[in-house]
C-alpha cells in the first residue's frame, strides 16, 4: 500500500521544535497513520521532491517564508505542484502551502490588504462544502488556528471556494476532485497558536492588535483538526 509524503515547506520556530516537535510531526500526528505509512522530504533544505505516482497522497506544510520570495526551491515546489495535480495525486495544502497551490495553478499570492491574520478564526463553509469528500458533514461554521501575513489574493481559474472567513475570504478551495487548500492550521493545536501570539506580539502592537483580546478567542479546533485524518483516509480509500 502506498504511503503519504509529507512535503515540508518550513518549520516551527527552533526552540520550540525541540519541545514539541516540528510541523511534519504534527502533521503526521493528525493523519493518524503508522509511522510506516508516510515518509518527508524537506523540499525547504533542497531535497529533491519524488514522483507523485509514487505516493497515495500528499500534504503541503505551512512555512515562515513566503510564497513571493522566489527562492528556487518554491518554483520547483510549484512545477511539482501541477505535475501532482496532473497526475491526480490528492494534495491538501496548508497555509503556505494552500496559497503556494492557488499561486502554482494560475491563481495569485500575495500580502493579505488588511495584514496579519494571527489567533483562532470562524471558519464558513460555502455550499460547495456539503458535497465536497473532507469537509462534508461538518458544522457550518468552525474554529481553525491561523497565523498568516499573505494569503491567496486570487483562486486558481475553475477553482471551487470551500470556506470562507470574516478577514480571508479564501480560507479553502479545491481544484479538480481532490486537490485541496486550507488557509488555516489543521495541525496546530490550542498552546501551538498561543505560542505564536506571544512571539509575534511586537508585530501586532506595529498593527494596533490587540493580543489580549486575540488570546482570550483562542479554543480548541477539533472539527479543523478532522481534516488531516479525513484527508488520509480519502487517500487509502481510492
Amino acid at each position: 500500500m502506498q504511503k503519504i509524503l509529507i512535503v515540508k515547506t518550513g518549520g516551527t520556530f527552533p526552540d520550540y521544535a525541540v519541545e514539541r516537535g516540528d510541523f511534519v510531526d504534527w502533521t503526521a500526528q493528525g493523519l493518524r497513520l503508522a509511522a510506516d505509512r508516510w515518509e518527508s522530504v524537506d523540499v525547504q533544505a533542497g531535497e529533491p521532491l519524488p514522483a507523485p505516482a509514487k505516493f497515495a497522497g500528499s500534504v503541503i506544510t505551512g512555512s515562515h517564508d513566503m510564497v513571493t520570495d522566489g527562492f528556487p526551491w518554491i518554483e520547483d515546489a510549484k512545477a511539482w505542484i501541477r505535475q501532482a495535480v496532473h497526475a491526480r495525486l490528492p494534495l491538501l495544502g496548508i497555509c503556505f502551502g494552500h496559497q503556494l497551490m492557488a499561486d502554482a495553478l494560475g491563481g495569485r499570492a500575495g500580502y493579505h490588504p488588511d495584514g496579519l491574520e494571527i489567533g483562532t478564526a470562524d471558519i464558513t463553509l460555502t455550499g460547495a462544502a456539503g458535497d465536497d469528500p473532507l469537509f462534508r458533514g461538518l458544522p457550518e461554521c468552525f474554529p481553525g488556528h491561523v497565523t498568516h501575513s499573505q494569503t491567496a489574493l486570487e483562486l486558481p481559474p475553475g477553482a471551487t471556494l470551500l470556506a470562507t472567513g470574516l478577514h480571508d475570504p479564501h480560507q479553502s478551495f479545491r481544484v479538480g476532485e481532490s486537490a485541496w487548500g486550507v488557509q488555516f492550521h489543521p495541525e496546530f493545536d490550542a498552546p501551538a497558536i498561543l505560542d505564536y501570539i506571544t512571539r509575534r506580539e511586537p508585530e501586532l502592537r506595529k498593527n494596533s492588535l490587540d493580543s489580549a483580546r486575540i488570546r482570550a478567542m483562542v479554543r480548541d479546533t477539533p472539527e479543523s483538526a478532522s481534516l488531516l485524518e479525513r484527508f488520509s483516509a480519502y487517500c487509502m480509500s481510492r
